[in-house]
């Protein structure tokens, strides 16, 4: 015979039965579904790759941005050089620009004047975009494979004042993020200062043109669900950084060119993107993010660059097409503590991003711990 259960026992089963599924929700609301089987390995180090400097030979360090031309990856080591393109603490002033094979072994490097903080492919020129210093006395490069680094200069000085971050090559549209706004002027945000440059080359006179595709103080309707959602509010953006050209299998803004302000923790999709009559949405997150990628299937690897450590990792798994991943930079948030990491800011981590509510939670890896900042997918 079965025996007899007291509604105290009950109630202490349900009860326990509760805690178990809360523990679990909770699990969820920090951990990105599938994440589990996500693996990172080390693709390629900067620590056996030396440049030339003032004080003799030297290992290239803190790799960020990265991209890709013609099947091999480019990164861009910035060895300690200032936002403003001061000398590292050794006399450095150049970055280095590595190409890498498929392999991870490096095939080619430039040094370029400066902290090169944006790098792009141009397939239509066969060429990488690099543009130098994030904060002030900004400049770029065209990087030809196999051939050499020519250094182009703005024609006029930047009406945001600052330097410049990012590029994406966006239908045919060179589009470059304006950072640091204010760093030379009036503090920012200033509805005068571009966030988005539109960039034109003069490869005669090297010299670039840069005007306005939108202000850091532009219009733009709110996308987060809600009960703001589709209202018009007016940007305030004080931290343009990184860029990208959405992809269509995207899912959500799928088809537009993406602004994010990093300190401000939003993202700025741009739906016809240098158009008569473009028109902006406003994306607040959870936290503050660098570089974002798009999966385009099961398959594929997901590069991205540690700064902390001096390497690229190379993350493998079965990623969900059209999901948002991103570089989580707790640190660089404009509320962040001087102290950092710290209580509430962890250090860097990979997280995917709800497109609809802005929520962002920590996507699980095993492998060596990574801290990303430059990331690139690319397919099989």
């Amino acid at each position: 015979m079965q025996a007899a259960h007291t509604v105290p026992a009950i109630l202490a089963r349900r009860y326990t039965a509760l805690i178990v599924c809360l523990v679990a929700l909770a699990g969820l609301a920090t951990t990105a579904s599938g994440a589990s089987s996500f693996k990172s390995s080390v693709f390629a180090s900067g620590a056996g790759i030396f440049h030339t400097t003032p004080k003799g030979r030297e290992a290239i360090s803190f790799p960020d941005d990265i991209t890709s031309l013609g099947g091999d990856i480019y990164v861009a080591f910035q060895n300690g050089v200032g936002p403003q393109g001061q000398a590292s603490t050794t006399g450095n002033l150049d970055s280095t620009v590595v190409e890498f094979d498929a392999a991870g072994h490096a095939v080619g490097q430039w040094d370029l004047a400066g902290k090169c903080d944006g790098l792009t492919a141009e397939p239509q020129i066969g060429q990488v975009i690099a543009t130098i210093n994030e904060d002030a006395h900004s400049s770029l490069y065209l990087i030809k494979p196999g051939g050499t680094a020519v250094h182009y200069a703005y024609s006029r000085p930047l009406r945001s004042k600052g330097g410049t971050d990012a590029i994406s090559v966006y239908h045919g549209l060179v589009l470059i993020s304006g950072s640091a706004p204010g760093t030379t002027g009036a503090a920012a945000p200033q509805a005068r200062y571009p966030a988005v440059y539109r960039a034109t080359f003069n490869t005669t006179a090297h010299t670039v043109t840069m005007r306005s595709l939108f202000g850091d103080e532009a219009r733009a309707v709110v996308a987060n669900t809600g009960a703001d959602r589709g209202q018009r509010v007016r940007l305030a953006l004080t931290d343009p950084d990184s860029n990208e050209d959405v992809p269509a299998y995207a899912r959500r803004f799928a088809g537009d060119f993406m602004l994010t302000s990093q300190g401000d923790q939003e993202q700025i999709f741009v739906s016809g993107a240098g158009r008569a009559h473009q028109s902006l949405s406003v994306l607040k997150l959870t936290h503050s993010v660098d570089d974002t990628a798009w999966p385009s299937g099961p398959t594929g690897a997901l590069y991205t660059t540690d700064n902390s450590g001096d390497k690229i990792y190379k993350i493998t798994g079965s990623f969900a097409r059209g999901s948002e991943l991103a570089a989580v930079t707790p640190c660089d948030q404009n509320n962040a503590p001087s102290t950092c990491p710290g209580p509430g800011f962890p250090a860097n981590f990979l997280g995917e991003i709800n497109p609809n509510t802005g929520a962002i939670v920590r996507v699980a890896l095993s492998g060596p711990a990574v801290q990303p900042q430059g990331m690139l997918f690319l397919a099989p």
